[in-house]
């Protein structure tokens, strides 16, 4: 049996989800969208309101992509109606609003699974079971690159939560996931370097993190939103045994070599071109935790965590030093 999911959304990443399941999950269908554009939807798709989606007594699971201050109320509908949920990150920029949500979901018992799809590039999952298997030794730093080609628009960055909790968010994600480890400090330094829409949002575009865990590990990480040559994703993992690291994508993989020196091709461009493989193995890893009845790749405490590094990053910065996550004001 096809597990039935509803959408809710239907711009960049939920037309991603759409296309993913409806072209290469044969365990899964789409039985309706809900989106604020009609003009959005494919022409053979059943158009309906997000509440329509929620309470669809076929639809056993929702994939929520709408915007951000949704996602909390959409969250706990579905979990009143006994829908399991796909949800896009973050789930609020509220500490205390993700956990209220989560004790909802708790209660009624369905599952949750946040949308850190980075998780599921092959690449950085092979990292993961390097450090697992003990083949870096004892993990000393790890170090994220992260910077996009360009700002998102005024419109956007005014609803994003601000670059740490929209941008970097991912990055302590990952950082937890490749440590396997708990993040205890926080000491965050940003700045706003390119001017342009990021200025007149009043955010920032620029910014370095670090990271302190547990056992005294660290993690350093530095975003931008503007890159000149691309999209910027690099990591490394450097311990006891020895270091292991990921470049950029490219769209092929030649050097020219010569007189005047070497060429390559530029990183790829952007987040749905770097990432396209991740968005379907995350969505087939949520697919097959709901049919199986496993447990999920990413649970909604993940997303907290995530969240509360990131209050904890703007609280730094604001501060301008080290942040403890217990000194988190939510």
């Amino acid at each position: 049996m096809q597990l039935k999911i509803g959408i809710i959304g239907l711009g960049r990443i939920g037309t991603i989800h759409y296309n993913n399941i409806t072209q290469q999950i044969t365990e899964a269908e789409v039985v309706m969208v809900a989106d604020v554009r009609n003009d959005a939807l494919p022409a053979h798709v059943q158009f309906a309101q997000a509440d329509q989606v929620i309470n669809h007594p076929e639809i056993e699971a929702v994939v929520i992509c709408s915007p951000t201050d949704t996602h909390a109320d959409y969250v706990e509908q579905c979990a009143r109606a006994g829908k399991h949920v796909f949800c896009e990150k973050p789930l609020d920029l509220s500490l205390t609003r993700i956990q209220q949500t989560l004790a909802v979901v708790q209660q009624q018992g369905i599952k949750l699974m946040l949308g850190f799809n980075r998780r599921f590039d092959a690449n950085f999952m092979k990292l993961r079971s390097l450090v697992g298997e003990g083949k870096i030794g004892d993990v000393h730093v790890v170090k994220i690159t992260s910077r996009d080609p360009a700002p998102p628009s005024l419109t956007y960055l005014q609803h994003s939560g601000g670059l740490f909790m929209d941008m970097s968010i991912h990055d302590f994600d990952m950082a937890r996931y490749i440590m396997n480890k708990e993040v205890v400090q926080v000491y965050a330094a940003a700045a706003t370097l390119t001017g342009g829409v990021v200025a007149a949002a009043g955010d920032i575009d620029t910014a370095v993190v670090t990271l302190t865990f547990e056992d005294g590990s660290m993690a350093v990480i530095d975003n931008s939103r503007q890159a000149a040559y691309g999209y910027d994703q690099r990591l490394e993992v450097f311990g006891s045994k020895g270091m292991a690291l990921v470049d950029n994508n490219k769209p092929d993989n030649h050097v020219y070599y010569h007189a005047h020196g070497a060429q390559s091709s530029l990183p790829l461009h952007f987040f749905m071109e770097r990432y396209t493989a991740s968005y379907l193995t995350e969505m087939q890893a949520f697919v097959k935790a709901v049919k199986g009845g496993h447990e999920l790749p990413v649970s909604g405490e993940d997303g907290l965590k995530a969240a509360r590094i990131a209050v904890a990053a703007q609280q730094s910065v604001r501060m301008g030093g080290p942040i403890t996550l217990g000194e988190v004001i939510v």
